[in-house]
């Protein structure tokens, strides 16, 4: 039987409620006093705390990642070993939860926090099976071009020490290039190798990385900057840094890019999970990961199938509006091709877009007050991505802000290829990425207060891209989208999300080829095929995560349709955005249960 769009998407969310998750105890039957409340509540959100530290002392780099001032001179320890020890931490950490905290004399919002942590801990723990599983060097995020991102973007220089642990992170490149050049050799042995276009990407990124002058020059700027040191000091930092390059990072990825080059030869054209051991449990196991739902690979797949037919209907009407005649996929062509949608392809087509990207952020700031009760105190910026890897990287994406305030959060627009990148898309693309999207969402879920840290960090992916999708529709409510051509746009980026349904699920599920997948995007969205390439190719090496987008956008529509109707003239879009976002990122089914408390505590009796 054919279901339903919102049918499936409602019926196949976990199976276990929060309350559900809950250990039966007969203490569950006692009566606690306010004081004990808090005293376990306490105790509880201190264990959760010191979870979440001890978890961050393990990753120097997501020490950073925070604005921590610590272990800066470090990179992850990426061994088999040290990760195993990650799953046995994890085990006993799960064990304690269990047996020293006492979910019944817990007050409401830390047995949230319990829930959430029970079922991380205990996803994580299960899915430790899986860690091989992966491409750990690809065209998306793989290691060989993460590394100069880091430094770049992330390892701040505000004085001497800073420089040195700089510089003693360059020395370290090589040994840990080791440690990934031993993975992949596990990954090997396991049958998982990347197909063969992966090569090409990664091969030329760990080129560009061990010839050009970008890290090095990132290094002299930030040196150059600082005030209380003196000039002799500079050029001596600045000779150990290049030192550093020339005698390890340079080796190191030029032993990188021989191991690469001899694995290519055994990768073959075969694109898809299915192909890995026990290909067809793992994806499914990714789509349960990434949506939070129990939707299996087939109902996904025909969601999106729904969802494309839908929003083609959509654009028919906004072909009307223009006047245009011919088909849809001439519309498609018309968008693609006519001159009028593109910025030249020169340094000032790329300052223009990011002028009027900016312009467009700074409008929907100064509205904020009608979406939106609680609003960030972090600021955020736009960026066009570097350089050194905006041939391989994404159309756009978003980097959160530090804890500390001492990092802005950052919408990147990627400007390598203009033609890639049409105006009437560039609202939607600022929307998910920016305000009302991801900015909004991860930087208030940092400055919560009352929430332990892990739930502040939290990142449940079906809510959270769920979110950003969603924040490309609500402006259209307040007439954002006052041109038919962006609201067109607005609903390309929809239909490439749909379209992400169904292509992934075809070539994970359904064994399509790449070629495959092209042809679909081509055939049945305006997007010029450059994008359709990157699409594919970032399913192939992320797969399941695409799917999160359209489902969790759906959910949080569903929901809000609920809350409407239950609460009538009651309803109100600040509200109901505020229950959305004050929990931090949660699975949909804990989402769905926090908007019906809600719903439930307003509803006139």
């Amino acid at each position: 039987m054919k279901l339903t769009l919102l049918a499936a998407a409602s019926i196949a969310l976990f199976s276990c409620s929060p309350a559900q998750q809950k250990p039966e105890t007969s203490a569950q039957k006692v009566q606690y006093t306010p004081e004990q409340i808090a005293a376990e509540s306490a105790k509880a959100n201190a264990f959760f705390d010191r979870i979440f530290d001890e978890n961050i002392e393990r990753s120097p780099e997501y020490q950073a990642y925070m604005g921590i001032q610590k272990n800066n001179d470090k990179w992850d320890d990426i061994t088999d070993e040290f990760a195993q020890q990650g799953r046995d931490i994890k085990q006993k950490e799960l064990a304690a939860l269990k047996s020293d905290i006492n979910y019944a004399a817990l007050n409401e919002q830390t047995r949230l926090s319990y829930d959430l942590m029970q079922e991380q801990l205990t996803r994580e723990i299960a899915d430790f099976s899986w860690r091989f599983h992966n491409y750990p060097v690809n065209q998306m995020f793989g290691l060989q071009s993460n590394i100069p991102s880091f430094l770049i973007n992330v390892h701040p220089i505000h004085g001497e020490s800073d420089a040195m642990a700089y510089t003693a992170r360059l020395v370290k490149v090589e040994a840990l290039l080791d440690q990934l050049i031993s993975n992949l050799k596990t990954r090997q042995d396991m049958g998982i190798v990347p197909p063969k276009f992966v090569f090409d990407h990664v091969i030329r990124d760990a080129q560009n990385i061990s010839s050009d002058s970008t890290i090095i020059d990132d290094f002299v700027r930030k040196v150059e900057a600082l005030d209380d040191v003196e000039d002799d000091k500079k050029q001596q930092l600045i000779h150990d840094a290049k030192q550093a390059i020339e005698q390890h990072l340079v080796p190191g990825y030029n032993k990188l890019i021989a191991y690469l080059t001899g694995l290519k030869q055994q990768a073959t054209t075969d694109d898809g999970v299915w192909k890995f051991p026990n290909g067809d449990a793992f994806y499914a196991n990714r789509i349960k990961y990434y949506t939070s739902t129990d939707l299996t690979p087939e109902q996904v797949h025909q969601i999106g199938l729904d969802e494309v037919a839908r929003i083609h209907d959509e654009m028919r009407g906004i072909m009307q509006q223009v006047g245009f005649d011919g088909s849809l996929q001439d519309f498609f062509t018309y968008m693609r091709e006519d001159e009028q949608f593109y910025l030249p392809n020169t340094d000032a087509g790329r300052e223009q877009y990011l002028t009027q990207a900016k312009e467009l952020v700074d409008v929907i700031k100064s509205r904020l007050d009608e979406l939106f009760i609680t609003k960030p105190k972090a600021d955020m910026i736009v960026k066009r991505v570097e350089p050194f890897r905006e041939k391989s990287a994404g159309k756009a994406f978003y980097n959160q802000p530090a804890p500390d305030g001492s990092r802005p959060g950052t919408y990147y627009a990627n400007l390598y290829n203009m033609a890639e990148m049409p105006t009437y898309q560039m609202k939607a693309l600022a929307y998910h990425e920016g305000i009302p999207g991801h900015h909004m969402q991860i930087a208030i879920a940092q400055e919560l207060t009352g929430i332990p840290k892990f739930r502040k960090f939290g990142h449940y992916s079906a809510y959270i891209e769920g979110w950003g999708l969603y924040s490309e529709f609500t402006p259209k409510e307040m007439g954002l989208y006052d041109d038919p051509y962006d609201d067109f746009g607005r609903l390309a980026m929809e239909l490439w999300r749909a379209c992400r349904l169904v292509v992934d699920t075809g070539i994970h599920y359904k064994h399509w080829t790449r070629e495959q997948g092209l042809d679909y995007y081509v055939q049945n969205t305006p997007n010029p095929e450059g994008d359709a390439v990157k699409m594919v190719e970032r399913h192939i090496v992320m797969p399941g995560q695409a799917t999160a987008y359209k489902i969790g956008m759906l959910k949080i529509l569903e929901l809000r349709k609920k809350a409407k109707q239950a609460l009538g003239d009651q309803f109100d879009i600040r509200e109901y955005h505020d229950q959305v976002l004050k929990n931090g990122a949660l699975p949909l089914n804990v989402l769905e249960a926090q908007i019906d408390k809600w719903i439930t505590t307003k509803k006139p009796a």
